[in-house]
């Protein structure tokens, strides 16, 4: 019985065998090199599949252009390292921070070079204390005293200026990409000071969401900003990594990280890159941010609130900032704005959108509601106050 099952066995093999050589139109099997273990040649290297060779390289090119932000506080006898920021936080002072004394500086933030010759990008609401201090801590440890801020006034943005001459090494800037054709799904990467001890943290992740509308801060904290048209994203970003870069696979930064959800998991949103740029460009050309202004807080009517209460749909002025060109042209609070150039203002963000697509100086027809009536108000476009 055994030498019948070994006789089947090897007649198995030799059907294989010929299965393998007809597969190969009859010519001989193909040889397969082995070596014994531990034969390898040392120097040979293996290729990293191609995700990790993306995030690999990338660190590589540009993980030592991203900085972390630090502030040296004042003596206030309020040490409390986290702030609260509501449904939509923003990335502020570290755990390790708790214990340190006033005078030493605490990493607050992250940021990236844009330039080689000393200006790095990062969140204005990370360098808000216009009475702070600031320094610019490099990923080998290099530290520069930052010179000058420059806050844009309608966006999460800032720009710094610092000193090159305190190290003789050259900064590397980043190289910015295009947020205009982002896809849901991308791969990106996120780098940043997580928890703003642990400088050059690298997470991955892909593009969640796109065009998101978010109220990033906290009303009781005297913070509170509208964030329109931002990208979500699920690569882990904590506390820190505010003003980091995110990162697409081919090395460019295509946003920069500002706000998490804090009663989420992996729900992070960055400003678009193109943003940042246009700044960027407004800045370079005028070495500061102008920007159009028209001066009016407001909340928008919806249709529905309208019809219930027998007024019109549109922006309900709240208040009107003094010598704005709102005010020089004559709106008034309790106004409604329904129209720009004729273009009905039917959504959030709508009115800040049509004036950021004005340049400063051009006039504009305003279209508001008072009183039961509709008027046409011609108002010029101004500059928005700096911060």
């Amino acid at each position: 019985m055994r030498k019948v099952i070994v006789l089947v066995g090897i007649l198995l093999i030799i059907i294989g065998v010929s299965d393998l050589a007809n597969k190969y139109g009859g010519t001989a099997l193909p040889s397969f090199q082995s070596s014994p273990l531990g034969s390898q040649n040392s120097n040979q290297k293996v290729k990293i599949v191609t995700e990790e060779s993306v995030v690999v390289d990338t660190v590589k090119n540009y993980g030592p252009s991203v900085v972390t932000v630090a502030e040296t506080l004042a003596d206030t006898g309020n040490n409390s390292p986290f702030f609260d920021f509501g449904p939509f936080g923003s990335f502020f002072q570290s755990p390790q921070d708790q214990n340190q004394a006033p005078s030493e500086p605490q990493n607050i933030g992250s940021g990236f070079v844009v330039s080689s010759d000393g200006f790095i990008v990062t969140n204005k609401h990370v360098v808000s204390d216009t009475s702070g201090t600031y320094q610019i801590v490099t990923s080998d440890g290099k530290k520069y005293d930052v010179q000058k801020i420059y806050r844009d006034p309608l966006n999460d943005i800032a720009i710094l200026k610092i000193d090159t001459s305190q190290n003789s090494e050259t900064l590397k800037p980043v190289v910015l990409g295009d947020s205009t054709n982002l896809q849901v799904g991308q791969f990106v990467i996120a780098i940043g000071t997580a928890l703003g001890q642990f400088s050059n943290t690298v997470t991955t992740g892909v593009i969640s969401g796109l065009g998101r509308g978010i109220s990033a801060g906290d009303q009781f904290q005297g913070y509170v900003e509208q964030l329109d048209n931002v990208i979500q994203t699920d690569a882990a970003i904590n506390p820190g990594n505010s003003g980091g870069p995110l990162i697409n696979s081919s090395g460019q930064v295509i946003g920069i990280n500002t706000a998490i959800a804090q009663n989420g998991q992996n729900i992070g949103f960055a400003l678009p890159i193109n943003v940042v740029k246009d700044s960027l460009t407004n800045f370079n050309q005028t070495g500061q941010f102008n920007r159009p202004y028209l001066g009016v807080a407001y909340k928008m009517i919806s249709q529905d609130q309208a019809v219930a209460n027998d007024l019109v749909a549109g922006a309900y002025v709240q208040s009107v900032v003094g010598g704005s060109p709102a005010q020089q042209a004559g709106i008034k609070p309790r106004d409604i704005i329904t129209k720009i150039d004729g273009q009905k203002i039917a959504a959030d963000g709508d009115l800040a959108k049509f004036v950021a697509s004005k340049k400063i100086g051009d006039q504009i027809t305003v279209t508001v509601w008072r009183n039961g009536k509709t008027q046409d108000i011609k108002v010029t476009v101004g500059t928005a106050p700096s911060q």
